[in-house]
């Protein structure tokens, strides 16, 4: 298994045996362009698929993935799976309180890292030998890694692939839209927060979406005021002073899916790996998240029987 520092990394064929930390065996792929036919027959049993995307870092993108797989596997008789393809800035293992584990080889694939017996992870941050290594990759190896992760991860019978990406439209994000292509994409979450300096790069990630003909859900607007715990009083961290996600959706005909508050509890919840859906239930940020999660079930559910028309 090349490591992240090898000439190989990202080029190299698949590993024969375990990916181990250090070895971010990660690329898959070789030079051959990917097979439409080997993902169709990896994701066959994949029911829906959605996109989790930002154009600006640090909006809670991550955060949001998260707490959508949290939400959707609380209910046991659903099969959630979390891919991160963030490949320099992996930090789906940290907030599912799974830093430390490591990725095996089976005879059909590599095994996720299960949260849950009907939640399981798989993220470069696996293969890394420590957090705070560098994957400092170029584009080729960065696509050759999300090709592998599709191609030869055994998520079994799935009801819900969630998928957290890097920040931006570069190429993690076209190479997961047009690998997955291949099969079938519900469609994209995209996450911001109330100011403009976000919600210009959201707008660019909007028009990205329709440009490669991806489906849009929703907006997911973060960080949405916060109401003081002990006064009531609502302050607005991140002032929306250009009428913030709600007026940025109207004004390009896409649906809000809902506004989630700041509570100091979430960001406590991710450092220590837990949900916070499940330590604060009574959180209106909590509320907010379980409002959003039912609207994209619904929409996803939509979507299927669509297709189920269609075909």
């Amino acid at each position: 298994c090349p490591g992240t520092g090898s000439a190989q990394a990202g080029r190299a064929p698949p590993a024969r045996d375990a990916p181990t930390r250090g070895s971010a065996a990660a690329g898959a792929a070789g030079p051959d362009p990917v097979s439409a036919a080997a993902l169709r027959a990896r994701l066959r049993a994949v029911r829906h698929t959605v996109l989790v995307l930002s154009g600006k870092g640090g909006v809670g993108k991550s955060t949001f993935s998260a707490l959508l797989a949290h939400g959707l596997a609380a209910d046991e008789t659903k099969q959630v799976a979390l891919l991160d393809i963030d490949i320099c800035g992996p930090s789906i293992p940290k907030i599912m309180g799974l830093e430390g584990e490591q990725v095996h080889q089976s005879g059909s694939g590599w095994s996720p890292v299960y949260v849950e017996e009907n939640l399981g992870v798989m993220s470069v941050g696996f293969l890394l030998s420590s957090p705070d290594d560098a994957v400092i990759w170029r584009g080729p190896k960065k696509n050759g890694l999300i090709k592998q992760f599709l191609r030869d991860v055994d998520w079994g019978e799935v009801d819900y692939l969630i998928v957290d990406t890097p920040p931006g439209t570069s190429d993690e994000h076209l190479s997961i839209v047009q690998y997955l292509s291949a099969t079938r994409i519900d469609g994209a979450v995209i996450v911001t927060t109330p100011q403009e300096v976000s919600l210009q790069d959201v707008r660019k990630e909007i028009n990205f979406c329709r440009k490669v003909k991806l489906p849009i859900i929703g907006v997911v607007e973060n960080m949405s005021g916060f109401v003081c715990p002990k006064c009531k009083n609502e302050s607005q961290i991140f002032p929306p002073t250009t009428g913030g996600a709600e007026k940025m959706c109207q004004n390009l005909s896409v649906s809000l899916l809902g506004k989630v508050p700041l509570d100091p509890q979430i960001g406590k919840s991710c450092d220590s790996g837990q949900s916070f859906l499940a330590e604060a239930p009574e959180s209106p940020a909590t509320l907010s998240y379980r409002n959003i999660i039912q609207r994209i079930q619904e929409y996803c559910e939509q979507h299927h029987l669509q297709e189920e028309k269609i075909m």
